[in-house]
């Protein structure tokens, strides 16, 4: 059965995040990207409500409104009509100047946006106590820009609005005119009705902007976990294809470096002047320094030829994410590759997503393993697989059943870590969404007595590197 190994200490080069057991790094070379700057947890909870959002919502409950009014008129039900339609045409004026103002697409400050809400819960409040108060059923309308708030802004003007609304549902419980009526008829409702009501009111209030607040917060995550991901991977493809970019550079500048240095050596045998010659000499002697610059690029053996540079053997892959973690003491780092009997090691395809991946994964399990780490391959003639497995306390149960998602972290802090890093909780989801990106099956979990075990397998014809 074929094997080998290597091993090594881990290294403190910075990543972006650390996640889960301590936040994975992001990869060998993302020590220039510090996650915790350039994406902010903040940003999930800025606000994002739009101005032609609001003022489509305003149009509807607006024509709402107006509609309803007209078939209580209709009905022949005493109301002070005039008081009515003028609440309800001041909303419609406000709304019509508010998407005048300002552009559709633009988005509203916190405070802009706050101010929006809390005019329509006063809108709507008036024509709540104009109609009946919390013995109108229509009064569960204040429910409605609570949890646009809700969706929208961060948690500081979503508990004021909410308690905005709260306190006029408890004010219309004892205040208000009375219920629509037919004449002759007078329409009495208990103030325990009314209460209740109300309290009804305020349960459907905090319900429904507590489950929408925490759908909206999940979704702006994901978002920018999303965006996190494809940042990475942008970044390390480039990195990847530098080879080949050299091994291109090299073949083409060839030629005209070649003419360049038989132009001025016939230049300097043809001097008219000794400056002249000298200047022809030093046109060689640097035509020549930049090809002796290009040869050592394409002797490079991983940017030989954009064919060889595509693939990469899996006993240099995993020599490749181990060797950046040469330094910190105390943990052993040791590689092995294994395959079926009489098999040869194969080629795989030079993915960024796989070194990204696994480089992250060692790099937490340095923070937490007791004093060894085994970064193993495996192949057969159907899939081939690698695996990160530790000697330390293994993932707590809780995070466990969480890993994989966006911003599950259980450090607080750069204390205790070996390699100091603080992030955003973001490297296993960025390191499992890349390698599911290229058909792998990703599964953790802990191992016996302890530890735990970060796994990824493919079907051999995903990552296979074809014959050359």
């Amino acid at each position: 059965m074929p094997r080998s190994q290597t091993s090594a200490a881990p290294s403190t080069e910075p990543g972006l995040d650390r996640t889960a057991r301590g936040d994975a790094q992001a990869g060998p070379a993302a020590g220039e990207i510090d996650g915790a700057e350039a994406w902010p947890r903040g940003s999930v909870n800025r606000g994002r409500l739009r101005v032609r959002t609001l003022v489509t919502l305003r149009w509807m409950v607006v024509a709402g409104e107006a509609l309803l009014l007209l078939a209580v008129m209709a009905r022949g039900s005493s109301l002070p009509y005039a008081l009515c339609f003028a609440i309800v045409g001041a909303g419609a004026w406000v709304n019509l100047l508010t998407g005048v103002a300002s552009p559709g697409q633009r988005v509203f400050g916190e405070r802009e946006a706050a101010a929006q809400l809390s005019l329509d819960i006063l809108q709507m409040g008036t024509l709540v106590f104009l109609t009946g108060g919390t013995a109108n059923p229509f009064v569960l309308l204040l429910i409605a820009p609570v949890t646009l708030a809700a969706a929208t802004l961060p948690l500081r003007p979503v508990l004021i609005l909410g308690a905005m609304a709260a306190l006029i549902s408890v004010a219309l419980a004892f205040a208000s005119l009375p219920l629509p009526h037919a004449p002759g008829m007078a329409a009495t409702v208990p103030l325990s009705f009314r209460v209740a009501a109300a309290v009804a009111n305020l349960a459907g209030m905090a319900l429904t902007a507590g489950y929408v607040r925490q759908a909206a917060l999940e979704s702006a995550r994901m978002a920018l976990a999303l965006d996190v991901t494809q940042a990475v991977l942008a970044r390390e493809q480039r990195l990847s294809a530098l080879g080949a970019l050299a091994a291109a550079a090299a073949h083409e500048l060839g030629t005209p470096l070649a003419t360049i240095s038989i132009v001025a050596k016939e230049l300097g045998r043809e001097a008219p002047t000794a400056a002249v010659k000298e200047d022809a000499e030093l046109l060689v002697s640097q035509a020549e320094r930049c090809r002796e610059i290009l040869r050592r690029l394409t002797e490079t053996p991983d940017a030989a030829s954009d064919e060889v540079h595509e693939r990469i053997s899996l006993r240099q892959l995993v020599q490749d994410v181990i060797e950046p973690h040469a330094g910190v003491k105390g943990v052993r780092v040791e590689a092995i590759v294994t395959g079926a009997k009489g098999m040869k090691t194969p080629d795989i395809r030079r993915l960024p997503e796989i070194a990204h991946a696994f480089t992250s994964f060692v790099e937490n399990a340095v923070d937490f393993a007791r004093s060894e780490i085994l970064l193993s391959a495996r192949f057969d003639a159907e899939t081939i697989s690698i695996e990160v497995r530790d000697d330390g306390p293994g993932f707590a149960p809780e995070v466990l059943a969480k890993l994989g998602e966006p911003y599950v972290t259980t450090r607080p802090d750069a204390e205790g870590s070996r390699t100091g890093h603080i992030g955003m909780g973001l490297g296993f989801f960025i390191a499992k969404t890349l390698l599911e990106r290229t058909g792998a099956l990703v599964t953790f979990q802990n191992s016996r007595p302890h530890g735990a075990v970060v796994s990824a397998r493919w079907p051999r014809t995903k990552i296979e590197a074809g014959a050359l």
